[in-house]
């Protein structure tokens, strides 16, 4: 049921970033909603649901943005894995970790989308893919700073750790 529920998530937020991110956008920054969700939903339910959120919210960017087909699958696979390796030393520190992780995954994820469509077109040019990716990775931060303990205190509260009765 939750990867059903992952794939649900990852549809309806990559329609939101598709049809309303460039209404909010600021200047050159602009949300990477369905990353934020991705990591997020890695860091709190685990690696199989984030790649569940990866793969369906990846293949509807790719749809309605008009993009070569699997690059943001792949850039999104290489973040959900980058979330549950950030993850994994850190048990204790969930809450933490989507403060740290999400900005760091944003511009992996700009920088992997960016080498994969330029394989797709050789005649792109972008002369200063650091001055044009900080931005939107400071907005992903505050966005994931905001929405990360929050989405991780709900969904802990929702699972059931068994305890033994004494």
């Amino acid at each position: 049921m939750s990867l059903l529920l992952a794939a649900i998530g990852a549809t309806v937020i990559a329609l939101v970033e598709a049809t309303l991110a460039t209404y909010i956008n600021g200047g050159n920054a602009g949300p990477h909603f369905v990353l934020i969700g991705g990591v997020i939903w890695t860091i709190a339910a685990g690696i199989d649901r984030g790649i569940t959120w990866a793969f369906v919210g990846g293949i509807v960017l790719d749809s309605l943005l008009a993009r070569p087909l699997g690059t943001s699958v792949f850039a999104l696979l290489v973040v959900v894995g980058g979330a549950a390796l950030i993850n994994q030393p850190f048990p204790r520190l969930r809450l933490v970790t989507p403060i740290v992780a999400v900005p760091l995954l944003s511009l992996v994820y700009s920088f992997v989308l960016l080498i994969l469509i330029a394989a797709y077109q050789p005649d792109l040019n972008v002369p200063d893919p650091g001055r044009l990716f900080v931005p939107g990775a400071i907005y992903d931060a505050i966005i994931g700073m905001f929405l990360g303990p929050l989405a991780i205190t709900l969904h802990d509260r929702r699972t059931v750790t068994e305890r033994m009765d004494w």
